[in-house]
């Protein structure tokens, strides 16, 4: 495995090894002459439309105050202390996709998106701890960042903004465009812009096992059987008519035990949970879709590759697509890898594809979960 710049000359295994999960790692130059992948224009437009998830913090009076979009009106940027925050980035530019994508040394079902802040001079959002790890790469201009490892992570109530009551600042750098700072999870933090400035967000998914064990549960729902009805042949007088009784609830006991599951359960409920796309993706057909015929030759000549909105994983037989799962064989397992991995497919690579896989293929393309490779 090869170092890379991104993480300061060490392998990812390094990184994975010494900081990850464990410590504070500063990267200066993390990625020599970067510079910002969309104007401020583009991102107040994006911070308009009703299916980007956009926030505007500010000072006012003195006190924390948070707007949620879509925003249709900004400060000017002359004012001081104001921060915009447009989350999921990498779904509306081609180069932030590709910049999250750097980041799959980690597995995609970890991944989650790029966050752009674009505040002006003393902006922030206060110090706060995140629940994920994350890395905080400076695009544009400067921004001091203040962390600590304090223990203590009580919170001021009645805030708008989770802002730390008691932050203590233990270590400072100022960050300039091409640096790069990443934090494990439940890391406290303050990053004040000096000057105008972009900081870029690349965060990670860590759902709370309270979310999944519930998730799961609904899922199981649909595949638990369990035959028969409550009889109870043997049932006495009752004494105290209003109290359950005692052998009514050992019976439903014993049934319920009957409920079981498996590895294989809880692989197809993880991939169909973490390849489900966010409330806010809509995916968008093509305009004038090709006929099935047209589009496997033009395919065979282009390749194909998937949208930067889909999220496609797999586990041993199980492919998982944008929040659906099927089971396939070995062959075609082969070419979904291909596809999952490199998130696109050449038309060599697709020539080896099934009947069923091409079908499936099509059908994607149709709902536009993948596009023709230009």
């Amino acid at each position: 495995m090869k170092k890379l710049q991104l993480l300061g000359n060490i392998t990812p295994a390094q990184f994975l090894r010494d900081y990850w999960h464990k410590k504070p790692l500063l990267i200066r130059n993390a990625i020599p002459g970067f510079k910002p992948l969309l104007a401020f224009d583009k991102l107040a437009d994006a911070a308009t439309r009703n299916h980007v998830e956009s926030r505007l913090v500010s000072m006012v009076d003195g006190q924390w105050d948070m707007q949620h979009g879509p925003l249709t009106e900004l400060p000017p940027r002359t004012q001081r202390e104001w921060t915009l925050l447009v989350q999921g980035v990498n779904l509306l530019d081609e180069r932030a996709d590709a910049l999250l994508r750097e980041f799959r040394f980690l597995p995609d079902a970890r991944l989650d998106d790029l966050m752009v802040s674009y505040a002006t001079d003393g902006g922030g959002v206060g110090p706060h701890f995140d629940s994920y790890d994350v890395f905080l790469l400076q695009a544009h201009g400067k921004r001091r960042w203040k962390i600590s490892a304090q223990q203590d992570l009580s919170l001021v109530e009645g805030m708008p903004l989770k802002i730390l009551s008691n932050f203590t600042p233990e270590e400072e750098f100022v960050l300039e465009p091409g640096d790069m700072l990443y934090l494990p999870p439940q890391y406290a933090h303050d990053g004040v812009a000096e000057g105008e400035c972009m900081t870029y967000s690349i965060g990670f998914r860590s759902p709370s096992y309270q979310e999944l064990g519930e998730a799961f549960l609904q899922f199981m729902a649909d595949s638990i059987d369990l035959p028969g009805r409550y009889a109870d042949p043997d049932i006495q007088p009752a004494r105290n008519p209003a109290e359950i009784p005692r052998e009514m609830l050992a019976t439903i006991t014993e049934e319920l035990n009957k409920v079981r599951f498996e590895e294989e359960d809880v692989t197809i409920f993880f991939g169909e949970y973490m390849s489900e796309p966010k409330h806010n993706v809509f995916f968008t057909p093509p305009p004038k879709p090709l006929t099935v015929g047209r589009f496997m030759e033009t395919a065979a000549k282009r390749g194909l590759k998937l949208s930067p909105k889909s999220l496609m994983l797999y586990r041993g037989k199980h492919v998982f697509i944008n929040g659906e799962s099927f089971a396939v064989n070995r062959a075609d397992k082969i070419v979904l890898d291909v596809l999952a991995n490199e998130r696109r497919l050449s038309g060599e690579a697709l020539a080896r594809a099934s009947d069923d896989v091409l079908e499936a293929l099509y059908t994607w393309y149709s709902d536009g979960w993948i596009e023709l490779a230009k």
